[in-house]
């Protein structure tokens, strides 16, 4: 398989459950697929794949500058075990998101914002789920 379908699968993986993280939080499909952690267990089995061949290909891994870092995202199965690391730590936070939800009872047009922006810009929906979060015990 080519690292190319495997990044397509990736994203074809990861994808239904962001939408079912978004529209359909709470059935019990999605439920049972979020407390099991599912897709981003699939998605680690994958990354532990791509980045050990990457390994293998160009040694071990140097993170100490942003040059080494760099260097590495030449190498195609480490950029495809970035993007799969993406993918599983997103939807990590997307589901952390949402499990803190169900004490907090924040509204669901904020927490549709929240994910989306999880879901494209990862961190800042993490910021913005954690200052909503902030607001909301606050006010408790």
């Amino acid at each position: 398989m080519t690292s190319t379908e495997v990044f397509s699968i990736a994203n074809m993986i990861a994808m239904p459950m962001w939408v079912l993280m978004l529209f359909f939080s709470k059935w019990k499909v999605t439920r049972f697929l979020i407390d099991f952690k599912v897709i981003p267990l699939t998605l680690a089995f994958m990354y532990a794949i791509y980045i050990f061949q990457a390994v293998g290909v160009s040694g071990m891994m140097d993170f100490g500058s942003l040059k080494s870092v760099m260097t590495l995202f030449k190498e195609e199965n480490a950029v495809l075990a970035g993007w799969i690391h993406y993918l599983a730590f997103d939807l990590l936070i997307g589901m952390w998101i949402l499990d803190q939800n169900k004490e907090l009872k924040i509204n669901q047009l904020l927490m549709a914002l929240c994910l989306f922006l999880t879901f494209t810009l990862g961190p800042i929906g993490f910021l913005l789920f954690m200052i909503i979060k902030t607001i909301k015990q606050k006010q408790s």
